[in-house]
Order: C-alpha cells, then sequence, then structure tokens
C-alpha cells in the first residue's frame, strides 16, 4: 500500500550563469519544504552540472526544464532539453587536474545513487539522477515554494498538486510562493 502522495516540482528557464544560482536555490527550498534537507547539498551539485552542461553544450538554445519529483523515498532530479546530442562521458583519469570541465557527470554519479541519460522525443534529451530520501516525507505542505515568474515568461516555474501514486501523471496548478533570488 502506498502511504505517501507523490511530490513534483517544474521549473523552466534559459540556463545562463544567473539562472543556474536561482535555480539551485529553489531546488534548496523545494526540498527544505518536503523535509529532506540531508539531500540539499547533493541535489544542489548535481543540478548546478547539468545545468552547466546546456549552458555549455546545448544547441540549439539553452531553454530546459528541471524537475524533481518525490516517490516514496527516491528523488528524481532531471533536466530536459532541447539537444538530442547525448553527453559524451570522458575517463576522470584522464582528466588534467586543472582543467575546468571534463569533471561535471563524474560528480553527479559520485552524488547520486544511480544516474543516467535518455532521448526525449526527435529533439531533446533528459539528464537524470536519483538519490534515496533518508525517510519518506510525511508532512503535507500546506503551499509550494515555486511561483510563477511574471518578469519574463522563459521563466515560468510550475509545481504539481499532490496525489496518490496510481500510475496517471498528475494535473499541473500554478505554483503561490516564491524563493528571492
Amino acid at each position: 500500500m502506498i502511504s505517501h502522495p507523490s511530490r513534483h516540482c517544474t521549473v523552466e528557464l534559459q540556463a545562463l550563469p544567473s539562472r543556474i544560482g536561482q535555480v539551485r536555490r529553489i531546488v534548496s527550498a523545494q526540498l527544505r519544504y518536503w523535509h529532506l534537507d540531508p539531500l540539499i547539498d547533493r541535489a544542489a551539485l548535481g543540478v548546478t552540472e547539468l545545468l552547466t552542461n546546456v549552458h555549455r553544450h546545448a544547441q540549439p538554445d539553452k531553454t530546459c526544464v528541471v524537475e524533481i519529483e518525490l516517490l516514496l523515498d527516491q528523488l528524481m532530479v532531471s533536466v530536459h532539453d532541447h539537444d538530442p546530442r547525448l553527453p559524451v562521458v570522458g575517463d576522470i583519469d584522464e582528466v588534467s587536474p586543472t582543467a575546468t570541465c571534463g569533471r561535471g557527470l563524474a560528480m553527479v554519479a559520485a552524488v547520486s545513487e544511480a544516474w543516467g541519460v535518455r532521448p526525449d522525443g526527435e529533439s531533446g534529451k533528459v539528464v537524470w539522477f536519483t538519490l534515496t530520501a533518508p525517510t519518506p516525507a510525511t508532512a503535507t505542505p500546506s503551499r509550494p515554494p515555486c511561483r510563477a515568474a511574471t518578469e519574463k515568461p522563459a521563466h515560468r516555474f510550475v509545481t504539481e498538486v499532490e496525489h496518490p501514486v496510481d500510475g496517471h501523471r498528475p494535473q499541473h496548478a500554478p505554483a503561490r510562493s516564491a524563493v528571492a533570488g
């Protein structure tokens, strides 16, 4: 029997350096809200690395969607972009100690229980990682910490309403609060 509803938060953004820090703060606030504080550092590091890869490598644009979803004791963090090219994972031992790139996916692998990449339709991909939650979140949130941004339509923050895990995708509802930044 499933005793806890799933929780889901989605953030759409342009993967620019100024937005990466903002999304990191949103992810941290969402995990605090779900009482998953022990996962904040690893989730923030992983999402930073994935968004940095979108910023550096994704073409034709830098638009992407970050999703975090808690299903029972498993946190899934994923980044969807519009570039169908799958990332190339190099050998970490061959990366120079002074190199400024080439370690991102190795860091994601090191901080997560699992990670992977899959094509997303004909023109995109999803890079994801999972973290095991220390205990199932039991509090029922009164309001989600994501909020619809009004400054630019490209920065839409959406959270899904809580629902029993029944194999059906939840309906989207606009979020009602924000993280400063």
